[in-house]
């Protein structure tokens, strides 16, 4: 007789790796793509000394770059484009991160929720299919209040996540919270300010709501930074368990293809351009020389990689994928 030890979330995760097998199979794909599938289907593990990072899509959406990008030509940005394979309007991932510590769950972002309509908000139904339940999070670490980043946290006005305590950049809740700010400020869309009050607004009035400012630890081995630029309380967090490293870096790129390659380049959905463009240089340049792993919001699922120096600029290198136990 077979006999196992039953663990609730890697019991999920054999069930789904076999019926993802048994369906390559059955439709005469055979192996390569039950090999390929986790990442198709959303759903990314890495291990990160003895935590576990499972990487969540909430979807894509297409951005037409010649119209957000600001600082170079249409003929500059589908050059640019041409020389990695792509073209305008860009596909552009939505990523969601799980830190599973062994003692708590947090989770790093939580995609669009409702607010970005059909075809969108997929985190929590890629949550659960990664052997998670949204009442088992303990933290949720936002690095800004845009929507694709927020939005997951409501459903239907109520908290999606009923645990957890949610902490994100202290200026960022000044800046979009603000009743003053709800019709917009400056030609910055009132969108931005009437939603992400709705995402944050259940979890404040019922104390789940814990702003930070500067660096700030919240267990052991995650580290809150404030990044300041592309909101005014953008924030990058840092995971480290047994000398490994892996920093979460929100919405500094968008375009991978083209703000490598030139961090000057910038974006519409910037609260401050410059300073977002100065930060992308700093953080690029830190990045490259550390080579430690980071992981973005808008970098191609799963979003996990390395920043390396080229003669002009920077370039992304993905990690290899891994399918295997403990991967």
């Amino acid at each position: 007789m077979l006999q196992f030890s039953y663990h609730p979330t890697r019991t999920r995760r054999g069930l789904l790796k076999a019926s993802v097998l048994a369906l390559a199979l059955w439709a005469g794909m055979g192996t390569a793509l039950a090999a390929d599938q986790p990442a198709q289907a959303g759903v990314y593990r890495y291990k990160l000394g003895d935590f576990e990072i499972t990487a969540l899509s909430d979807g894509t959406v297409p951005l037409d770059m010649h119209k957000l990008l600001k600082g170079a030509s249409a003929s500059e940005i589908d050059a640019a484009l041409a020389s990695s394979f792509h073209g305008n309007p860009v596909e552009e991932s939505i990523n969601g991160y799980v830190v599973d510590t062994g003692s708590r769950i947090i989770l790093i972002d939580t995609g669009t929720g409702d607010f970005f309509g059909e075809g969108h908000g997929k985190l929590v139904a890629r949550l659960k299919a990664a052997g998670y339940e949204p009442s088992q999070v303990d933290d949720i670490l936002v690095t800004h209040l845009h929507t694709d980043h927020s939005g997951g946290l409501v459903h239907d006005g109520k908290m999606v996540f009923p645990k957890a305590v949610v902490h994100i950049g202290q200026a960022d809740v000044d800046f979009f919270m603000a009743p003053a700010n709800q019709g917009g400020v400056g030609g910055y869309d009132k969108s931005y300010f009437v939603q992400g009050t709705a995402s944050l607004a259940p979890y404040k009035a019922s104390g789940h709501l814990a702003p930070f400012k500067g660096p700030t630890q919240f267990v052991p081995g995650i580290t809150g930074i404030p990044t300041p630029g592309h909101t005014p309380g953008h924030a990058f967090y840092r995971v480290e368990s047994q000398g490994q490293s892996m920093t979460f870096i929100g919405d500094v790129v968008h375009a991978e293809s083209i703000q490598f390659a030139k961090p000057a380049i910038t974006i519409s959905f910037d609260v401050d351009p410059a300073k977002a463009a100065a930060l992308r240089a700093a953080q690029f340049d830190k990045f490259a020389g550390s080579r430690e792993l980071v992981a973005g919001a808008h970098l191609p699922f799963p979003g996990i990689g390395h920043v390396r120096r080229e003669s002009t600029g920077y370039d992304f290198v993905p990690v290899d994928y891994a399918d295997r136990d403990g991967q």
